[in-house]
């Protein structure tokens, strides 16, 4: 079977199901939907059950075959969906998915969701096996220069319609964020009984959205301002802000930080490491703060934080991730807030 596009998904459901779905890339909110659409597809046709497993280290594959050999207790069909974050499932999950894949029962939906794969996990033989039997879902990020036209498509899709500087002020909000400007055209659609949106009613609603923002959580603590930072992030818990939202916004600012610190080290100068990470030219003198703040080994750290907390917020770790989220803050702040043992002993839990 073919490999897919988000846009394409929609037109090949409503053909007929596959056996097999892959969906792989690091865009939350496009992974998310693709795997909205097909898990509607399949209730649809009668997959009223849903088996959901995370696929850490721990997992033991060999559930996955009993549970796609035994009956379902609630339903005729059901969907077998499997997390797999690091897109790695190694020897043993790899045979498993490929015995699987071999002979995919029609009672049974596999879903396999996974975040971006490289370049050796694309040739392994258990993509292959599960390419062949089925559809791979590829996301791919948006970079800057297509945000624009995103938004007018979400737009469009909602109903709404808006001058090409509304959308390039929203654009130029939302950073790549593609959760943060879906929120924004929603929030669009409740305000506004007109289709068209000035850029004037973009700049009003825009400004609304900004007296805790997540990004500016993000800038401050690059600037090293440990006080305004820890201050935006009790505004935003307290206004109900999702955990996951804040940590995708720090780890994606870590990310960028260790990819330019490593092309640094290989002599690539700042601004076309920075702009090769996606850091727009207005945030990069934010960026040159933390790295001069902050070692390459310190930036590592932060990486593993930020992967403990995902796991904390999915229930796969016992932490508070808000505590956590406020040391990650901190840290990336430049004020370390627990004392070296205590460090290494909370990245083991």
């Amino acid at each position: 079977m073919a490999k897919l596009r988000p846009e394409q998904l929609g037109q090949t459901l409503n053909k007929g199901l596959a056996p097999i779905y892959l969906v792989s890339g690091d865009e939350p909110l496009l992974v998310q939907e693709a795997c909205d659409q097909i898990r509607a597809a399949a209730r649809a046709q009668g997959f009223g059950e849903r088996e959901l497993y995370h696929a850490d280290a721990s997992f033991d594959w060999t559930q996955l075959l009993s549970a796609a050999n035994s009956l379902s207790l609630f339903a005729d069909r059901k969907i077998l969906e499997v997390r797999l974050p690091t897109g790695k499932p190694g020897d043993k999950g790899g045979k498993v998915l490929q015995e699987y894949a071999k002979a995919p029962s029609e009672d049974n939906l596999l879903l396999v969701v996974t975040g971006k794969l490289d370049r050796n996990a694309l040739k392994a033989k258990w993509l292959k096996a599960l390419e062949d039997s089925g559809s791979h879902v590829q996301v791919w990020p948006v970079t800057p220069a297509q945000l624009p036209r995103w938004i007018a498509q979400r737009m469009k899709a909602a109903g709404l319609t808006a001058e090409s500087a509304a959308i390039d002020l929203l654009a130029s909000r939302v950073e790549g964020n593609l959760l943060a400007a879906a929120q924004e055209v929603e929030k669009l659609k409740l305000l506004t009984d007109s289709p068209e949106i000035s850029t004037e009613l973009m700049a009003s609603v825009v400004a609304d959205s900004a007296r805790y923002d997540v990004f500016g959580l993000v800038d401050k603590a690059l600037h090293g301002d440990a006080r305004g930072a820890v201050k935006s992030l009790q505004g935003l818990k307290v206004e109900g802000t999702e955990p996951i939202a804040l940590l995708w916004a720090l780890a994606r600012d870590i990310r960028a930080l260790v990819q330019i610190s490593q092309a640094a080290s290989q002599g690539i100068p700042f601004e076309r490491a920075a702009q090769a990470a996606g850091i727009w030219n207005k945030r990069q003198p934010l960026v040159q703060s933390a790295l001069r703040r902050l070692a390459p080994g310190q930036l590592q750290q932060l990486l593993r934080k930020a992967n403990g907390i995902d796991r904390a917020i999915k229930g796969m770790r016992q932490a508070d991730p808000w505590a956590e989220l406020l040391d990650l803050t901190l840290n990336l702040a430049g004020v370390q807030s627990l004392q070296p043992a205590n460090e290494r002993l909370s990245l083991k839990l």
